[in-house]
């Protein structure tokens, strides 16, 4: 999974402190989510998604990235991510579609847009919905009780002049 940063500077802040909790991730995934089911690709994967998935999938970002691990306490943590997306036969031109109506997202809503940052949220993005399009194939034996991954800055840390 990703690493955690390379300093022990306690004043390092997590990637969900850095792009701005919770209600940061919130606003990316409603964004997010209004632009998917906009989408002529990716509307048939989602079109009949849960009311609350979005902020479920805010949640998730929240653990990932260094927040509370309120999706493994309250929504089932990995082994029910995964199941949400068993059988979904998932194509390289969806995943590819996901990620970068993620970044338009991120983009749209101010994520942070530093290099540093980017390149731990991408990291994680590209290991995440690569899994998910491996992991939602017919063949697939995802891993079972696998922990939330838990994502940090990767080999640059923050940077401040």
């Amino acid at each position: 999974m990703g690493s955690e940063a390379p300093t022990s500077d306690p004043a390092t802040p997590t990637l969900y402190e850095w792009a701005g909790g919770y209600e940061a991730f919130e606003t990316l995934v409603k964004r997010f989510y209004e632009l998917v089911l906009a989408d002529d690709v990716l509307y048939p994967l989602f079109k009949d998604m849960d009311h609350d998935h979005p902020k479920h999938v805010a949640v998730w970002l929240s653990e990932v990235f260094g927040g509370s691990d309120g999706y493994t306490r309250e929504h089932g943590g990995y082994d029910n991510m995964v199941a949400h997306h068993v059988g979904k036969a998932i194509t390289e031109t969806q995943r590819r579609r996901w990620v970068n109506l993620l970044i338009d997202a991120a983009d749209e809503v101010g994520l942070p847009a530093d290099p540093e940052f980017r390149a731990a949220f991408m990291g994680y993005v590209e290991w995440g919905t690569r899994l998910a399009l491996e992991n939602s194939q017919p063949d697939a034996s995802p891993a079972p009780h696998a922990a939330v991954p838990h994502w940090g800055w990767g080999v640059a840390p923050p940077y401040r002049p």
